[in-house]
């Protein structure tokens, strides 16, 4: 199966400045921080109060072209998964285009709509439209203005969600060692098991069946894709949902919880946006490059999951 080569060669996060913790949930809902934190990992979560989703992608891709020094001009292509723009039109991504001031040059620019799984999916997107030789370096974003699309009278949905936006630039690569592979795919949600209409709705034990099942059904897949064992991934980085499924799904793979990359505590789950900020979030702290495991799961329903190199 041919693959592409992309390297990603910056990333970059951006969350609002206000936090939303546990405590502030139970002065008006029947929880309290022990509850909420025993049975999702989740401390706290950034809230945006005069910004949308594409303030939030706005600044996180920012935040990647300044971690590099990267030169925007180069920029031919900008995908943005999110499920929170709050108008129809223009994509999130042609707004981003001019807010970097690239409306002077030649640029394809589009959002889909993934869910949770929506950066690696739009990783593959970009990752095929770069190997086509058209596209020279891809903006991928996923943002998230969660809070926007919450019932706070929901204690099930409301402690769950954070808002935020991260953010990788990619271009393609002539090094076969920069080969990306994917596992990216969705069974249709007919069932309404989570859908947000207009406000979050989910049934947590049907989606939480879903994820444990899934996420080890899509690493071994994409592991078989690259002809490569759990043993030869340096850093797993998954879809930041629910510490208990997190744990479920290292046990079920025979793997210690710390192989898997979390910043749950501080976040919550921030859908399309989890995966690009906790892959930013490691990236500034490691510069080595290192090959990584992106898994994620979301409503549709979606999974998606990628190797490569970061």
């Amino acid at each position: 199966m041919k693959t592409a080569q992309v390297r990603i060669v910056s990333t970059g996060h951006y969350t609002p400045e206000k936090i939303m913790t546990n405590d502030d949930f139970s002065k008006f809902l029947e929880t309290n921080d022990e509850w909420i934190t025993t049975r999702t990992g989740i401390k706290r979560r950034h809230i945006a109060e005069n910004e949308t989703s594409i303030d939030l992608a706005f600044n996180a891709a920012l935040n990647a072209i300044s971690n590099s020094k990267y030169d925007k001009e180069k920029i031919d292509l900008i995908i943005v998964a999110s499920i929170t723009s709050p108008i129809k039109t223009p994509s999130i991504a042609n707004l981003i285009q001019a807010k970097l001031g690239l409306n002077h040059k030649n640029i394809v620019s589009f959002d889909i709509n993934a869910a949770c799984s929506g950066f690696v999916y739009a990783l593959e997107v970009a990752s095929s439209m770069l190997a086509s030789g058209m596209y020279q370096s891809a903006l991928v974003i996923g943002s998230e203005h969660m809070s926007s699309i919450l019932d706070y009278t929901d204690r099930s949905t409301a402690i769950l969600f954070g808002d935020g936006a991260g953010a990788a630039i990619v271009e393609k690569s002539d090094d076969p060692k920069d080969a990306i592979y994917f596992y990216n795919g969705s069974r249709g949600d007919d069932t309404k098991i989570l859908w947000i209409d207009p406000k979050v709705k989910m049934e947590g034990k049907e989606v939480y069946k879903f994820a444990v099942d899934i996420m080890p059904k899509a690493i071994h897949a994409v592991l078989k894709r690259a002809k490569l064992e759990i043993s030869d991934i340096d850093v797993i980085i998954p879809h930041q949902a629910n510490y208990r499924i997190i744990q479920s799904v290292a046990k079920d793979m025979g793997l210690p919880i710390e192989r898997f990359l979390m910043n749950l505590e501080e976040y919550g789950n921030t859908s399309s946006a989890s995966i690009p900020i906790l892959l930013d979030e490691y990236k500034q702290k490691e510069h080595k490059t290192k090959r990584a495991l992106l898994i994620g799961f979301g409503g549709g329903f979606t999974w998606g999951a990628a190797i490569l190199n970061i």
